[in-house]
């Protein structure tokens, strides 16, 4: 059984994930698409720390990128459409029929969970949101239901009326068509999707979609376990990934590799055969410095993460401060094939400064002169995106401060 290496695991991995070149390149639409197309979908995430996820996946692959970009692919362009993956993503329209699946699904799961959930009478709402949307055009959820109680904001107080915005969007009647701030405008789907694309008669059948989520996930990732085919798009379930890796290993399109992780231990995972020959294996990533989004689809996964590159993290926002290991947002640093530190960071823009609080090396990555000043090359890049114009390191902790020695 070939077994691959951590070196080896790590390259054909971020080929997979964008992250292997150096990052350059115009990014016009149909650059963006092109990326948007080889990760398969971007999470979309509202905290604006220093610019959202979304911003952030695409700005580290395209340095050139501005949000606007996103934008105007998505909301003029239509060339994306937005849906659930493992959470809320923008994803290529060409896409659309393979999550009829997931839209079919969605209905059961959420009509059965959401009306136990205090969203009493959302149902009746069905008809009245659709009709409102079709004489008004595209809404947001302070549009419809204006009538109704409303309660704190959180998803448990969502009133009657946007709860059946979602459930409408979420099974398929309605399209999210953008956004403003980041509340979603839904219009009718028949007025945005074209013909065959929305029609269910023209999409897969549950064990194409199947085929179809396992085939373009293995793509993407170069290599995988059942359950990290099944979660990528999130639209099947780990039996049903497994059956389909069984039946693949049969027919001899499928094998079973080993992967060694950054610990040594070696454990199974599925590849396309002739992956001993990947030109991945013989691309040594660059060695361009990048801060990545937490949300990033390289570091989604936290266990592939950690047995992969040695990296434990999670998201401390819900976490009490007192709690916190690190902070309440902070970034991962990549350089080469390796995670090499995290950082705390905001972006105040009435000051017109991206402040970094606190930069912590990771392992026994050595944080010399040279690590310092890609880091700050990358700050400077990374204000841009930001929207401010100047950098300030707080505590003088680059300057060889007691708390971080590199």
């Amino acid at each position: 059984m070939l077994t691959l290496s951590n070196t080896q695991a790590r390259r054909i991995f971020l080929d997979r994930h964008g992250l292997s070149e150096t990052p350059q390149g115009a990014c016009n639409s149909a650059d963006l698409h092109a990326l948007i197309m080889k990760l398969g979908f971007v999470q979309l995430d509202s905290i604006n720390t220093v610019a959202r996820a979304h911003d952030l996946i695409l700005f580290s692959r395209k340095p050139r990128y501005r949000p606007d970009a996103l934008k105007k692919l998505y909301e003029g362009d239509k060339a994306l459409f937005e849906h659930w993956t493992h959470d809320a993503a923008v994803i290529p329209l060409e896409f659309y029929p393979n999550w009829e699946l997931r839209r079919q699904r969605d209905a059961e799961r959420l009509r059965s969970r959401w009306s136990k959930d205090r969203r009493e009478g959302f149902e009746a709402q069905f008809q009245i949101v659709l009709d409102q949307v079709r004489d008004e055009g595209p809404l947001s959820s302070s549009d419809v239901g204006k009538d109704e109680k409303r309660g704190s904001g959180g998803w448990w107080d969502w009133h009657p009326s946007k709860t059946a915005l979602e459930y409408l969007w979420r099974s398929g009647a309605l399209t999210v068509v953008g956004r403003e701030g980041f509340k979603k405008r839904y219009d009718l789907t028949e007025r945005v999707i074209d013909g065959q694309l929305r029609d269910p008669a023209y999409a897969p059948d549950t064990n194409a979609t199947i085929a179809w989520c396992c085939d373009q996930a293995l793509t993407r990732l170069g290599f995988a376990t059942h359950g990290e085919l099944s979660a990528f798009w999130a639209h099947i379930t780990p039996a049903e990934a497994r059956a389909w890796c069984t039946a693949e290993l049969a027919a001899g399109r499928l094998e079973q590799i080993e992967i060694t992780g950054a610990d040594g231990t070696v454990k199974p995972a599925y590849a396309r055969p002739g992956v001993e020959a990947d030109p991945a294996l013989d691309q040594q990533p660059t060695n361009r410095l990048r801060v990545l989004s937490p949300f990033d689809p390289a570091l989604r996964d936290r266990k592939r993460a950690e047995r992969l590159f040695g990296f434990n993290y999670r998201v401390e926002m819900f976490v009490p401060e007192p709690q916190r290991t690190f902070g309440y947002y902070v970034f991962p640093i990549m350089q080469g094939d390796a995670l090499v530190g995290r950082v705390d960071m905001k972006a105040f823009r009435d000051a017109d400064e991206l402040r970094v609080r606190a930069l912590w090396p990771e392992g026994k990555a050595r944080w010399g002169v040279g690590r310092i000043a890609a880091f700050e090359a990358e700050l400077e890049r990374i204000k841009r995106l930001a929207g401010v114009s100047s950098v300030v390191f707080e505590n003088d902790w680059l300057r060889g401060s007691s708390q971080h020695q590199f």
